[in-house]
């Protein structure tokens, strides 16, 4: 876990060396809770002009009343939603004048066997974790290829290695990673840089916040939250990453273990992702 003198540490050390986002105008969707909200918090001190979107009204206000008096824009949408999305990008390119960073956040995760699950569970999570990314990305792009900007989209190692339980989930950041991959191609010209962070576990909402079998939110979370990246360090990480404007971020050692374990050894991650995900034949994690 990071301590407060470990934040610290990381806030201070990185606005003292760069000024890269001053001034820049920074996009983010899901913005009211977790890693969106760590961003935020991070990117304001460093002079970041910032819009953010999420469909939690109580939250939103409560993060404009806590910058009252900083470039803080918030919307409330749902990034499934093709007329919210709009909303907000039109009226973020209305308030700063464009847009030069659009960070893809918001998302959901699910948690049933695919036997079990209504196929709602896998439109809701789809709608969300790609199209909405589709959507914004889409909405901001003529903003983003002329001010050469960047796209992140905030995968997860879930998308390298199929997680059981979590299948819907697993096919939306599989998509949505291939579709970053497939723009970043397509825009290099435009010098827009693309990237994917693939975090592992992160303290968060989204586990509590997962799909049942019916579409409906679990409201607890399997994992012991407590031995979990904070997503203050993990927003630390991406904001170093997009200055340096990496194609790629997978973080936690677990993490890149996941994906080159998998890469190489596929048979033997089958194995060890259903140990540690079943016990007894029954899904725990």
């Amino acid at each position: 876990m990071q301590t407060a003198a470990e934040l610290t540490y990381f806030c201070l050390n990185y606005f003292l060396m760069s000024d890269f986002f001053r001034n820049k105008v920074v996009a983010i969707t899901g913005g009211s809770s977790g890693i969106g909200k760590a961003l935020i918090e991070q990117l304001l001190p460093m002079g970041a002009r910032i819009a953010t979107c999420a469909r939690n009204q109580d939250k939103l206000y409560d993060l404009q009343l806590r910058h009252s008096t900083a470039p803080l824009h918030c919307v409330v949408a749902d990034v499934s939603i093709y007329n919210d999305c709009k909303m907000f990008i039109d009226s973020t390119v209305t308030q700063f004048g464009g847009i030069d960073i659009l960070i893809n956040n918001a998302g959901i995760s699910m948690r049933a066997l695919l036997k079990d699950a209504d196929l709602d569970v896998f439109r809701k999570v789809m709608d969300i974790n790609f199209f909405g990314s589709v959507y914004c990305t889409k909405l901001a792009l003529n903003s983003l290829i002329e001010r050469k900007g960047t796209i992140v989209g905030i995968s997860s190692i879930a998308g390298y290695r199929g997680l059981p339980g979590r299948s819907g989930y697993s096919a939306s950041k599989f998509a949505l990673n291939g579709w970053l991959e497939a723009i970043r191609t397509e825009l290099s010209d435009d010098e827009v840089n693309v990237m994917w962070v693939c975090p592992g576990y992160t303290r968060s909402n989204i586990r509590n916040a997962a799909l049942n079998n019916k579409a409906e939110s679990h409201g607890e979370s399997p994992v012991d939250e407590a031995e979990l990246m904070s997503p203050e360090k993990c927003a630390t990480y991406i904001i170093k990453a997009i200055e340096k404007r990496k194609r790629t971020l997978v973080l936690t050692f677990k993490g890149v273990q996941t994906v080159l374990v998998n890469k190489f050894f596929p048979a033997w991650a089958d194995k060890l992702t259903r140990k540690f995900f079943f016990k007894d034949g029954k899904l725990v994690k």
